[in-house]
């Protein structure tokens, strides 16, 4: 068993080296920008900074359901952020979310440009903007924001928990990956209890909830995270199954996974959109292989 011992905490913490790890270069205590950095903006009303990371696919796969529906006034251009560069700790991404978190969104249509951060908040947005994936009425509209915030608050202990020490951290150590494991399974179960029930997670709609939790929970599903299907055994949840694949054959969202991709398949990879033309030289209905 790989696993620190002996490690005493100080009564003061500091930043005295690197924490080591696949993102030790780009982790640090304090927050701000490292480095001037203006963005570029495009001739759309939506400018996206992002990278296709699950946070990222959220927002790409919300715009691309939207031009499916025919908004075209949903058209953006996406401008890929490196997060491993530290592209997010440049001076223009900082002024539109002072978290340096992607995906980071600026609405250029009202009088004044808006900026939108935090994934969540994005999709809330552009579904109150277009009335689309959010349904009316009080108890249909609760319950699909109890979904969405669901998975904002979960998903932390999924990414940050589990896939930091399953895959990312620079040694392996039992006790953390078998606390992460075993809250990653307690979630898959949540979701595969709920969608035992009904065929999407807010009800019979397709919502922004769904959009949320698939780009976590349903590529987890499919075997697209952390190589860690095998370890999780998530072909054990027949619903989350079922739902995580009628969601991956929606046109709109295998476009939106594809957008500022920067891993695997270079034929699944778009690294920046400007134009549905965009799309033309994809082989957008090629299929990954998944377990």
């Amino acid at each position: 068993m790989s696993q620190e011992s002996g490690y005493v905490p100080p009564k003061v913490w500091t930043w005295e080296k690197a924490s080591g790890g696949t993102f030790a270069s780009i982790n640090r205590p304090i927050a701000g920008p490292t480095h001037d950095q203006a963005l570029p903006v495009g001739k759309h009303p939506f400018q996206l900074y992002s990278m296709g990371t699950p946070n990222g696919v959220k927002v790409t796969v919300m715009l691309e359901e939207l031009l499916a529906l025919g908004y075209q006034d949903a058209e953006y251009d996406a401008w890929l952020i490196r997060i491993g560069d530290g592209d997010q700790f440049g001076s223009g991404f900082v002024e539109i979310n002072p978290n340096s978190k992607i995906p980071a969104l600026v609405d250029h249509g009202p009088a004044e440009p808006l900026r939108v951060f935090e994934s969540g908040a994005i999709l809330l947005y552009l579904a109150e903007r277009f009335g689309e994936f959010l349904p009316g009425g009080l108890a249909k509209r609760t319950e699909t924001l109890n979904w969405l915030f669901w998975q904002m608050g979960s998903a932390p202990f999924l990414g940050g928990g589990f896939g930091h020490f399953y895959a990312y951290a620079p040694e392996k150590i039992e006790y953390a990956i078998d606390r992460y494991a075993m809250e990653a399974k307690r979630q898959l179960d949540v979701l595969d209890r709920r969608l035992a029930e009904t065929p999407y997670l807010a009800g019979d709609d397709y919502t922004i909830a769904d959009i949320a939790n698939w780009a976590w929970y349903g590529q987890l599903a499919l075997g697209r995270q952390y190589d860690a299907g095998e370890f999780l055994q998530v072909q054990e949840y027949a619903n989350v199954q079922r739902w995580a694949r009628a969601i991956d054959a929606r046109p709109a969202v295998r476009r939106g996974r594809m957008v500022n991709r920067t891993f695997g398949d270079p034929a699944m990879q778009l690294h920046e959109r400007h134009d549905a033309s965009d799309f033309e030289t994809r082989t957008e209905d090629k299929r990954e292989s998944v377990e």
